[in-house]
Formats: C-alpha cells, sequence, structure tokens
C-alpha cells in the first residue's frame, strides 16, 4: 500500500503525491480532464496539436529543443499523449533532479508561447502523423470501428483529427481551447517516486499558485443506437486483413466493471485466453489476437482484435462467434474464474514496480474518480466477483444487436461479406 497525500492548492490545482522509497527516480506528470470529446467538429483534433505544441518553445526556453536537450543533459525521458477524455504530459529523471523536471513542467505548462511558425512546423509534423496512421491498418482498424459504433458523436472522432479538420485549425482556437480546458480545476499534478511529501507541495504550490481557475464546460454526451450487427468493410490492398470487434458496454463507474475486467481476461487478455488458445494456437490462424476493455465516463467498449489472412476472415469470425456465444451459454468455470482473478493480481503487482506507471495509476483515479483507492481496495473488489456475475454480464453484453465489426483488407465484394459476417453474429 502506498502512502499517498493529495492536497488541494488555493486555485483548486490538485497535487497527487506518492513516495516511493526505494526508487531513485521520479516522475512528474500533469494530467488534463479534456481531449477530443471537448472538441467540435470544426477542431477536431485541436487537443492533439495542443500536446504536441507544448514541447516547441516556452517563454524560459523559447527555441524548438531547448527541453529537450535540457532534458537530455540529466538523462530523462519525457513524453505527452492525447485520448478522447484527457491530455497528459511527463517527465522521468533521477530523484536528484526533481528541481530541474518540476521547472521544465511548469514551464511547459504555464509559459508555452505557441508561435505562428512553429504552430505551421507541427501542423506539417501532424499530418504526417495521421498520414502514416492511415497506412497502418492495425491502428486505423479502431478509427473505423469507433466510426461505425458511435456515428457523428464525438467519441466516435479520430483523436487526431482529420486532414481536413488540422489543416483549418487556426492560431486563435489553439489559444482558445487551451484557456478554456487548461484551468486550475481541470488540472492534476502526480509526483510519485523518491521524494519527500512536505517539500514537494511547498515546490509545486509556488510553482503553480498563479494557474488561473476558469469552468469546466461538459460535453456531448455519448449515445448508441443500436438494432442489429453493424459491419465495415474497408477494401484495401494488405498483406493481411485485420479486424477488430467492438461491443458496447457499461461506463467505468458501474460496479459490473470487475466482471467484465476478468471475462476479457479468460476472453481474450493473455496467451493462454480463449482466443489465443483457439485461433493461434489451436488453428494458426494469427499471429495476433486478443480483447481488451475501454470505459470512459459516459459509455464503454469490449474490444476483439485479430490480424489473418485475407482467406481466413470467414472461418476467425466463425470462430469468435462460437466463442462469444459459449460465455453467453455457459460463463466461465471455477478454474477459469480463479486463474484470470491470479493474473490480474500479478499484472497488478507488475505495474506499481515503475514511478511512471504508479503516476498513471494515482492520476487517473483523482481525474475520473475523484479519489484515491489503493490497489488492495480494487483487489478486494475482483475477488468477490463470482461465476454468476460474469455470466449475467455476458449475458447482456453478447447479443446481435450488440456487435459491431470493422475489417481492413482485400476485399472486392465486400457488400457481400459484409451481408455474410451480420448472419453470423445474429446467430450468437
Amino acid at each position: 500500500m502506498f502512502q499517498v497525500e493529495k492536497k488541494v492548492l488555493d486555485n483548486e490545482l490538485r497535487i497527487i503525491i506518492v513516495p516511493m522509497k526505494n526508487s531513485g527516480a521520479v516522475t512528474v506528470q500533469v494530467l488534463v480532464g479534456a481531449g477530443s470529446k471537448n472538441e467540435t467538429k470544426k477542431t477536431n483534433g485541436i487537443s492533439h496539436f495542443l500536446e504536441h505544441l507544448f514541447f516547441k518553445g516556452t517563454k524560459n526556453r523559447p527555441n524548438p529543443g531547448d527541453l529537450d536537450k535540457e532534458l537530455d543533459k540529466i538523462g530523462a525521458s519525457h513524453n505527452a499523449f492525447t485520448g478522447q477524455e484527457l491530455t497528459g504530459y511527463w517527465i522521468k529523471s533521477s530523484d536528484k533532479d526533481f528541481d530541474i523536471v518540476l521547472d521544465i513542467m511548469s514551464d511547459i505548462v504555464l509559459n508555452s508561447l505557441f508561435k505562428k511558425e512553429e504552430i505551421e512546423k507541427e501542423r506539417n509534423v501532424i499530418l504526417q502523423e495521421i498520414s502514416m496512421n492511415e497506412d497502418l491498418p492495425i491502428r486505423k482498424v479502431l478509427e473505423d470501428l469507433l466510426k461505425i459504433i458511435y456515428g457523428t458523436c464525438p467519441t466516435g472522432w479520430p483523436v487526431a483529427g482529420t486532414i481536413n479538420t488540422v489543416k483549418k485549425i487556426k492560431h486563435a482556437d489553439i489559444l482558445n481551447y487551451q484557456k478554456n480546458n487548461y484551468s486550475a480545476e481541470n488540472m492534476i499534478v502526480i509526483v510519485s517516486g523518491g521524494v519527500e511529501r512536505n517539500e514537494i507541495i511547498r515546490k509545486i504550490n509556488k510553482v503553480f499558485k498563479n494557474l488561473k481557475k476558469g469552468k469546466i464546460k461538459k460535453v456531448q454526451k455519448t449515445k448508441v443506437y443500436q438494432k442489429s450487427p453493424r459491419v465495415k468493410i474497408l477494401n484495401k490492398k494488405t498483406d493481411q486483413s485485420h479486424l477488430a470487434i467492438g461491443i458496447p458496454v457499461f461506463n467505468m463507474y458501474d460496479e459490473r466493471r470487475y466482471a467484465l475486467n476478468i471475462l476479457s481476461a479468460v476472453l481474450g487478455g493473455n496467451t493462454s485466453s480463449k482466443l489465443f488458445m483457439e485461433i493461434r494456437q489451436k488453428l494458426g490462424l494469427a499471429y495476433y489476437v486478443g480483447s481488451l476493455v475501454d470505459l470512459q465516463k459516459d459509455t464503454g467498449l469490449l474490444i476483439i482484435r485479430a490480424g489473418v489472412s485475407h482467406d481466413n476472415l470467414k472461418v476467425v469470425i466463425k470462430k469468435i462467434s462460437e466463442i462469444l456465444s459459449d460465455f453467453k451459454n455457459k460463463g466461465v468455470s471455477k478454474k477459469e474464474l480463479k486463474d484470470a482473478k491470479s493474473f490480474i493480481r500479478g499484472q497488478m503487482a507488475l505495474s506499481f514496480e515503475t514511478t511512471d506507471q504508479v503516476a498513471d495509476f494515482y492520476g487517473e483515479l483523482e481525474l475520473f474518480y475523484k479519489r484515491i483507492m489503493q490497489p488492495e481496495e480494487i483487489l478486494k473488489k475482483i475477488e468477490k466477483v463470482t461465476q454468476n456475475d460474469i455470466l449475467k454480464v455476458a449475458r447482456d453484453i453478447f447479443k446481435p444487436e450488440k456487435i459491431n465489426l470493422a475489417v481492413i483488407g482485400h476485399h472486392k465484394d465486400a457488400t457481400r461479406k459484409e451481408k455474410l459476417y451480420r448472419e453470423i453474429f445474429n446467430k450468437i
């Protein structure tokens, strides 16, 4: 159990401190409660665009590359990420260099310049990133899946935006977006590693106390309307077909999430899962195959992914459907339940070995749940899950009208196959 401390500054900025006595490293992370779901259709991609620009010059480090040189000098790692509901920035270094890291992180968040010439340079970089994703079907198929499920709702938009929207984002749009979303109430500073709590809080307060307050704007609520299976095949010359099945579930606050995570572990969470054993080990039809759970504030998905030869696509889809039907009818065995719980315990233990993963864990808990939960508390919830709990979830979500399939591969007869796969899913 970590001795976590939470402090709220006068400007409503939240600070999370997680000392790790045996670590010689420290991670400083800033999380912002805004992502692609906070955008308009016109500015789709602006969250990701802004993330890039924070590293392109600040008041105290005005030239692109200044930040990188200073961080390289101390051997630090740094990066940023944008999601649908959050944006994050992190720096990881030796704990002896904490003061330098905090100074750089605060400079990024508070003093970024957003020079027009740098915006244009980075616009080209992002356009290349989007083009790269178009050429990576393993990624592109997930974007297609979200479009199938959520349509024109912001949850279905690509996080990086589109070529068209990114080209049209203006300097003023970026400044307004930052002003409206990067307020003290909507941000969290997390420090994990070899640190002393009281001293750290004083230092963070000193550099972030002038961060302005601001009203957090509500986002459009996600809605899913579906009465039958949805299938979309993109005919493209690829070496293999990439498929993604998305099944809408409940949101991240639903207590059934613990049963769902166990179900996903048994279904496709590891190399002894049903999907892996049946499709890769026994049939030899895929290199990668598995499942994952993606829960958000107002929606959620169980996602199944695989890469298969074009000729074996039908066989694999049929096998996946049979496996889902089996879960719906029989649930999981006692051994599967026990092994899945043990697997989750082990994975959680491994995830707390490094300061950056610890920062992710506690930062996202505070951002989305506004409370600190210890790993032990979550594991107790996992242990309470029964076979019947999992069977109820399986019967609720494994229904034909909740199945969505996106495929990218060389299939000239896409329309005929789409109809065929819908028929297969209707038998679940």
